[in-house]
């Protein structure tokens, strides 16, 4: 059997196992006439993508195709794991992250993140618990809801003039924006193929000055909307792999998308020019001090420090080490957050699982892959490095 039979294959079963979970497929954009017709009951899928996985580990392929090879059996494995999760047999936490996403996190501890917060303690003096200490101080930097359009609009438009500097993107590229409430997340993009996406922001909780850029990076440019689109053009249009037209969310692809998306936050906005587009376009736009603004993300490159605290409670909480009324209490503190906001963080741990690995891990190893392959930090050979990557995925192990 060819790899492109192969390949239909695994679309073809990915559909049918979508057709399980309201949630597994995020993106298909191949043939109408790949879709199944009727559900096929669970016992029947777990042995027809048994069979397609000893086909693919037989399989041998030319060299141009090696990596095409390595990715169908990496996420093929993937789609038996999430099965499993599907029958209602869910697996340790560090088991499930790499069945599902190809990597394991780094354990981290309390005592860890004690020594972050002992940091954000020295720069947020006062007499009041540190939480409410920080919640004072970022909500000098909430947006007003009525001046939330202009200013991600603004965000976005300079996300995509500086994306465009260094990435092809076809003219027919765009994306609408909805502003919506009642999620489990704070923004998503839903690619429809054809180069154009439907992102949508969560208005339920306050969004603060940062986020503008971080969701337009992460969802738009150069994030989940470039992503996606140069899979569509140089994977499923121009060779014919169309297995990169399905997007299981629960697979290896997803740390790269998501790691690929938090990355690109800084490649596409370097620290210091990030910093001065803030000032002196975003602040203004929503009638924020830019005065404040170096002691803004003084705190939160502090705060990012404290990343990993999720994958900690997540962990604890579906391994069973913790309960719930644990779970949140954690979240609380390690994340600096409201009572109702690490609910809803929690709501969307219970609802993902191992799948908070994909933002704060997936960051760190496309990282150090890009810059691995780039020693010198050259901007310019950074995004020829990180388009590359887009448009040729790698998983989590054939990155490292």
């Amino acid at each position: 059997m060819s790899l492109d039979s192969l390949a239909k294959r695994y679309v073809q079963l990915t559909l049918a196992l979508g057709e399980h979970h309201p949630h597994y497929i995020d993106a298909y954009y191949g043939p109408a006439d790949w879709r199944p017709t009727e559900k096929t009951e669970l016992d029947e899928l777990e042995s027809q993508i048994a069979c397609l996985c000893t086909q693919l580990t037989e399989h041998s392929a030319p060299e141009d195709e090696q990596l095409r090879l390595h990715f169908l059996q990496v996420q093929a494995r993937a789609m038996t794991a999430f099965l499993q999760l599907v029958k209602g047999k869910p697996m340790p936490f560090d088991e499930e992250s790499i069945h599902l996403y190809d990597a394991v996190s780094p354990q981290i501890n309390e005592l860890q993140l004690d020594i972050t917060l002992e940091k954000l303690a020295d720069a947020l003096p006062g007499s009041d618990p540190l939480n409410e200490r920080f919640s004072q101080f970022v909500e000098q930097f909430v947006i007003p809801k009525d001046k939330l359009d202009a200013v991600f609009s603004a965000a976005v438009d300079e996300s995509r003039r500086r994306t465009k500097q260094y990435i092809v993107l076809d003219d027919n590229e765009s994306f609408s924006i909805e502003y919506v409430t009642d999620k489990v997340w704070s923004g998503y993009n839903w690619y429809q193929g054809n180069n154009y996406s439907l992102i949508q922001m969560n208005t339920d909780f306050p969004i603060y000055i940062s986020r503008a850029v971080d969701l337009a990076a992460h969802e738009g440019y150069p994030g989940h909307h470039v992503f996606n689109s140069l899979m569509e053009k140089h994977l499923v249009n121009h060779k014919g792999w169309f297995e990169y037209s399905v997007y299981p969310l629960f697979s290896p692809m997803s740390l790269l998308a998501e790691g690929s998306a938090n990355y690109g936050i800084e490649v596409v906005f370097p620290r210091a020019e990030r910093i001065q587009f803030e000032k002196s376009v975003l602040f203004p736009l929503a009638g924020l001090d830019s005065n404040l603004a170096e002691q803004y993300y003084l705190v939160q490159d502090l705060v990012q420090e404290l990343s990993y605290a999720d994958n900690m409670v997540a962990k604890r909480y579906l391994d069973g080490a913790i309960n719930r009324e644990e779970a949140i209490a954690l979240l609380v503190k390690y994340t600096l957050v409201s009572q109702d906001k690490a609910t809803q963080r929690l709501g969307f741990i219970e609802a993902n699982r191992a799948y908070v690995i994909n933002y704060n891990l997936g960051q760190d190893i496309v990282k150090a892959y890009v810059e691995k392959q780039v020693p010198s930090r050259d901007p310019i050979r950074i995004w020829q490095c990180f388009t590359h990557l887009l448009a040729n995925p790698k998983t989590a192990s054939m990155m490292q």
